[in-house]
């Protein structure tokens, strides 16, 4: 059966899932959103066919599996049934070199004998064209080179080619180094190579994390979390995935199959701000400078909810007919209908994300009016749509109604420009913008507050609970006291409360009822009982949910409230933002934490 114990390297612009075989299964080129030329992860009971690069298929039990250190390295060690072990270095190079990082779309993989006189067997079989083409081969002294049509996936070692090629068992007896990406011959031996890029890569993610601001407890969780959000990065636009991979379902069979390789504004906006806390801001400053630059070139300044990595490019919804799904869970489908919902609450997110720019110091560059004036007419959008029908946070396909949580971000948009008007003292358009987040605010007082469930509800005039009411104190639309708040946690609570997992909502939707729990909501539950004063039992829950993730720190969009099972896409931002987040509001001070005993 497969699973998502998957260890995951990357270097910002590419990103590959590795099992704990060290079965690399899943690896877009040329970049995050790219064609899988190992997609195995999808192909389910055919995935032993193709697309994957493994090591030792019929010889190799896992030992181990680990992060060296503080760093995107991952180390597989694994023992051959035949006697001896060795160990399998994965990474994707990523430095500081002519004063820039160089993150070249490439892998490398060095493998290493640990014990004894272990065998092996290379079995590399990219796949093209999402599955549905094997590649033509051809060979030089020192590289095997994959291809069909214009696209090229080049292999680059100092292992024996013929061994390679015809997939034959031999005897590791000394390290080997492999380095695949694009069509160009490396500079320099694949030893050194590999060697030199191992170092000042592993060099640079442990100067990195040594900036981050973590909390005092739960430091190695927090540090994962803060090292994948950043390899959901594509550093080269400033966009953020909200994930790394497509169609993982949300539970078994149940068609919630979807394409999680492109940048949700409001979830890039949760993860900028973790990441902000964490002190890691230059992710802030790219991420910035893509919603900017999206925001101002729509038509009319008319948002979309997601975009493609590179917003200009194509992200048409379609199924796949090459990849059967993971564990044969169709279908897989490549771009996201997503696109072109309404989603209002987009604008807060915008607002609230870029207002980071007017009163953020660190910043090399400080918001100015112009910019002030581009979030302006965006505000003018949240101002008019505040009331209107949207597929809301949820994205639901059929049903539309008045989403509580999309009028309150648009409610804090527009006191959060009353806030940067303040800052210019423009008198005239704080009144503006403080008149019209009053105005939003009473209408959803009146609109969306069920005074016998003494609850706000999803929808204006409707009855149920969904899970994103329980951010109406994180984005700053109540105060963690206000009794409305406390009621809509109690409510929250009774409707979608499994155990100690919350889902998103109850109600069926166009796939049916959920049947699985939403990571994040149950962080955003933790952070809410945390506010309202319940601060144990949000340890206590946040404790459990740290022994959901796999064996490397990593969590997936859902969790089966049963079996514990992870489903969903993989690596899921939202999920380690809120591992994050939770982590930095309950943790003991350093204070507190070093003097605690003494």
């Amino acid at each position: 059966m497969s699973t998502l114990d998957f260890g995951v390297v990357g270097n910002c612009v590419i990103a590959a899932l590795v099992s704990r075989t060290a079965r690399i299964e899943w690896c877009c080129f040329p970049r995050l959103d790219g064609d899988p030329l190992f997609c195995s992860l999808l192909r389910g009971t055919r995935a032993e066919e193709g697309g994957f690069f493994d090591v030792a298929p019929e010889a190799a039990l896992p030992v181990s599996q680990r992060y060296r250190g503080n760093t995107a390295v991952l180390e597989t060690v694994l023992a051959s049934r035949e006697g001896g072990s060795f160990r399998v270095i994965d990474f994707a190079p990523r430095f500081k070199r002519y004063g820039r990082i160089y993150r070249p779309g490439m892998l490398m993989r060095r493998i290493e004998p640990v014990e004894g006189r272990a065998r092996v067997r290379l079995r590399l079989r990219p796949l093209f064209a999402y599955g549905t083409r094997a590649p033509a081969t051809s060979s030089g002294s020192n590289h095997m080179r994959f291809f069909a049509d214009d696209a090229v996936l080049r292999l680059t070692t100092d292992a024996p080619l013929s061994y390679l090629a015809d997939e034959v068992p031999f005897i590791l007896d000394g390290p080997i180094n492999l380095i695949l990406g694009p069509d160009e011959p490396p500079t320099q031996s694949p030893a050194r190579m590999v060697s030199e890029f191992l170092e000042e890569t592993e060099e640079y993610w442990t100067d990195w994390t040594r900036y981050l601001s973590v909390p005092f407890e739960w430091q190695d969780a927090v540090i994962r979390a803060a090292v994948t959000l950043k390899l959901c990065a594509f550093e080269e636009t400033g966009a953020i995935v909200a994930a790394l991979t497509t169609s993982i379902p949300e539970a078994a069979d149940s068609g919630r199959n979807w394409d999680y390789r492109y940048c949700w504004i409001r979830d890039a906006y949760f993860v900028v701000h973790a990441l902000n806390r964490l002190g890691a801001t230059r992710t802030m400053e790219d991420y910035l400078g893509f919603v900017t630059n999206v925001a101002t070139a729509e038509p009319h300044h008319n948002l979309r909810p997601v975009y493609p990595i590179v917003p200009a490019h194509e992200m048409t919804e379609r199924e796949v007919r090459g990849l059967s799904g993971f564990r044969d869970m169709g279908p897989v489908r490549v771009g996201n209908a997503a696109a072109l919902q309404r989603q209002n609450d987009v604008y807060g997110s915008v607002i609230l994300a870029v207002t980071q720019m007017f009163f953020d110091r660190r910043l090399p560059r400080l918001g100015d009016r112009a910019l002030f004036q581009d979030l302006e007419r965006l505000g003018d959008h949240a101002a008019a749509l505040a009331f209107e029908p949207d597929a809301g946070v949820w994205e639901y396909r059929s049903p539309r109604g008045i989403h509580t949580f999309s009028s309150a971000m648009c409610s804090v948009a527009c006191n959060m420009l009353a806030r940067v008007a303040r800052r210019f003292d423009l008198a005239e358009r704080v009144d503006f913008w403080s008149e019209q987040a009053r105005r939003i605010r009473e209408g959803i007082f009146a609109g969306a507050w069920d005074a016998r469930q003494n609850s706000f509800v999803s929808a204006f005039g409707g009855e149920e609970v969904d899970a994103s009411l329980l951010l109406l104190n994180e984005v700053g639309f109540l105060t963690a006291d206000d009794p409305r708040f406390l009621g809509t946690v109690a409510a929250a609570e009774r409707q979608l409360r499994r155990g100690n997992l919350l889902f998103r909502y109850a109600v069926p939707d166009d796939f049916g009822a959920p049947k699985t729990a939403f990571a994040a909501c149950t962080f955003w539950f933790i952070d809410a009982l945390a506010a309202t004063g319940r601060r144990e039992e949000a340890r206590e829950i946040f404790e459990e949910m740290l022994t959901h993730r796999n064996h490397l720190g990593l969590l997936s969009e859902d969790i089966d409230p049963e079996s514990g099972e992870l489903w969903g896409n993989y690596p899921q931002t939202y999920s380690m933002v809120g591992l994050a987040v939770s982590a930095m509001r309950l943790s003991r001070s350093w204070e507190e934490g070093l003097w605690a005993g003494s």
